[in-house]
């Protein structure tokens, strides 16, 4: 059995894992804190978001090398494209946007409603269905036996 078979599920998971954490847990929890000033949570955030961020494209290249070594499956190669998309247009499109509001709070102002943030959370969640299917999917074929074909 390929080792790349074995360490794309873990990768998926973990991934999954960390997103979860940090998107859908630490920082909807951090705004619940009384004496944290919105600008210094947003602060907070936008160095936590630019980590995940780095940390997400160390995995993107993972995933781009294990899907390389340990698949032939063009779904499985299509919904890891779909979340190496999902990083770039966070990265390029939509963290330099957010950047830009939340330096506005930070430096007092009040920045113009957007659904920026929606958007965001709506790619973060994508993102986590495709990890979390990706990542079982992949575990139930690692995990699965080989058949093997025997001539009599």
């Amino acid at each position: 059995m390929s080792y790349a078979r074995l360490y794309l599920p873990a990768l998926l998971l973990f991934w999954a894992g960390l997103l979860f954490g940090v998107s859908f847990l630490a920082t909807p929890v951090k705004f619940q804190a009384p004496s944290l000033a919105l600008s210094v949570g947003i602060d907070v955030g936008r160095y936590t978001f630019l980590w995940l961020n780095r940390l997400e494209w160390a995995g993107v290249v993972l995933l781009a090398f294990l899907l390389w070594r340990g698949t032939r499956s063009l779904s499985v190669r299509v919904a890891g494209a779909a979340i190496a998309l999902i990083v770039a247009a966070e990265t390029w499109w939509l963290l330099p946007l957010l950047d830009e509001r939340a330096q506005i709070v930070i430096e007092g102002g009040e920045a113009p409603p957007s659904r920026l943030h929606q958007v965001y959370i709506a790619l973060d969640l994508a993102e986590l269905i495709l990890l979390l299917g990706l990542g079982f999917a992949t575990l139930y074929l690692a995990a699965r036996p080989k058949v093997q074909v025997t001539q009599s």
